[in-house]
């Protein structure tokens, strides 16, 4: 069992973990040894998992969710199988804590009738600055 917070709790059955070859550093250990991990986790299925931070994983989760509402973490940071694990299973807590943050709503605002004429200002400055660049009367 994982605790993600106080309300949400995810079960064993819901976390499936299958253990590959890593590429990168280990020398022979490499081709030996299955240290990476690829987490599977049926966030869709999830009976703990309320909608809106289903929407909101799925959102944070973006080419790691399937087709077929699971989520996955694939890690090969260490040469350790058991530390790789925990790694996969922190970054799905921490994944899982951030969808459960409610986004603050954006409130519109309008600029200031101040703004608004030291913008006029600028634009008819501008524009007489531009007029003065006429063509030049060839009678002068």
């Amino acid at each position: 069992m994982l605790q993600v917070n106080d309300t949400i709790t995810i079960e064993d059955w819901e976390l499936t973990e299958q253990f590959t070859r890593a590429s990168g550093p280990g020398g022979q250990n490499v081709n030996k040894v299955s240290t990476a991990v690829e987490l599977r986790f049926e966030a869709d299925r999830s009976p703990n998992l309320p909608g809106p931070v289903k929407s909101r994983l799925r959102r944070l989760a973006g080419r790691r969710w399937t087709s077929d509402g699971a989520l996955i973490l694939q890690v090969q940071d260490t040469r350790s199988q058991a530390r790789n694990r925990e790694i996969a299973r922190d970054r799905l807590v921490e994944l899982i804590q951030k969808a459960c943050e409610k986004p603050k709503r954006r409130i519109p605002t309008k600029p200031t009738y101040g703004s608004k004429k030291r913008r006029l200002k600028a634009k008819k400055v501008r524009g007489e600055v531009k007029a003065l660049r006429g063509s030049v009367d060839p009678t002068d």
